[in-house]
């Protein structure tokens, strides 16, 4: 029995123990605490969510005010260490709120700048306190000791460059997401990009220029299909003044294409389509260039290209095609055919004939 009134005595032992805990944490001893503070900026988000205009973001200002000064006031009575530095862990919280509170926005409190800023905020919150001494109601500033001061130098130094490699990943980051065919160039000799998956493969391209821009292909393929809606079962006399105005006619196109499949893309301005028209036995070859004006491993830069051969045939026996001889016949239209993949070659395009 006493061994059963021992246990019970425990266990309500326990459970007594964890809330004088809490009740240690959330009642405040005494008016002037950091627990006021954050009672505060409860109570001023509370009455933030009833006003309106400026005095709705008055309340907010306050109320982030407050959660900063009472989490910084709690995080620094028995600061905790980061191993290998004297920066306690409560500046690096308190700086979080810092970057957050001046570099958020409403719609999305953490944007890169918030995260950007935050090591150099921490490290200047860390020194603050080195230059002031004296008790919570006079304070005189001083100008620490040269050990302290090294320490000081190095830390923000630190958190700095810290700083500028985050921001190197978001606009790297940044870059591959505007420029996507950047993916695809050689990044095996780079320190900073790693390929997490392998870009588009063509199998029937050399093993060395295997890798194929998915903007570029899109960009051919959908020129395909306009350029066969232009010309093919056309009377061939238009059909060979079309090819005469080759240039200019792929060109409109060609923007008009850029523009539809890449206008989320900054990397629209890097791409332009030009024609090559070349004559062929049984009519004309015309090769679809969708050439890259952006960076590239290879110095001549690259381009994308798609043939398509253009052969008179009748009209009252379309299965059965005529020679360039025989072109009196004025029922004579056009048929275009392409290649199904587009090939990648490395180097400058073709000259223009």
């Amino acid at each position: 029995m006493q061994t059963l009134f021992k246990d019970i005595l425990l266990f309500f032992g326990f459970f007594v123990g964890i809330f004088e805990g809490i009740k240690k944490l959330l009642v405040p001893t005494k008016a002037y605490c950091w627990q006021t503070f954050i009672y505060l900026s409860i109570f001023s988000w509370v009455l933030s969510f009833l006003a309106v205009g400026y005095v709705k973001n008055f309340i907010a200002f306050s109320g982030w005010l407050f959660l900063i000064a009472g989490t910084a006031w709690y995080t620094t009575d028995d600061p905790l260490r980061i191993p290998g530095t004297f920066m306690p862990v409560g500046a690096v919280i308190t700086g979080f709120l810092v970057s957050v509170f001046a570099f958020g926005h409403p719609e999305n409190i953490i944007t890169p700048r918030t995260i950007i800023l935050w090591p150099t905020i921490s490290a200047i919150i860390t020194a603050i306190p080195e230059f002031i001494e004296g008790s919570d109601t006079s304070t005189t500033a001083k100008i620490p000791k040269p050990e302290v001061r090294e320490e000081i130098i190095v830390l923000v130094a630190s958190c700095m460059l810290l700083s500028c490699w985050i921001q190197f990943y978001f606009v790297m980051d940044n870059w591959l997401t505007q420029y996507p065919s950047l993916l695809t160039d050689n990044f095996e000799r780079s320190t900073f990009v790693v390929r997490m998956a392998e870009p588009e493969i063509d199998t029937k391209t050399k093993p060395e220029v295997q890798k194929i821009p998915r903007n570029g292909v899109a960009i051919l393929d959908t020129m395909q299909i306009r350029v066969q809606q232009e010309l093919n079962k056309t009377p061939w006399s238009q059909v060979e003044k079309w090819l005469l105005e080759a240039t200019q006619e792929v060109k409109n196109l060609g923007n008009e294409v850029i523009n539809q499949k890449l206008g989320k893309y900054e990397e629209r301005k890097l791409w332009r389509v030009e024609p090559r028209v070349a004559n062929i036995q049984s009519g004309y070859r015309l090769d679809l260039l969708s050439i890259w004006k952006g960076p590239s491993s290879n110095s001549q830069g690259y381009y994308l290209q798609k043939s398509c051969r253009i052969e008179p045939i009748a009209v009252s026996n379309r299965t059965s095609r005529i020679t360039l001889n025989n072109l009196e016949d004025k029922n004579t239209v056009a048929e275009i055919e392409c290649d199904g993949a587009s090939k990648f070659i490395a180097g400058t395009p073709p000259a223009k004939q």
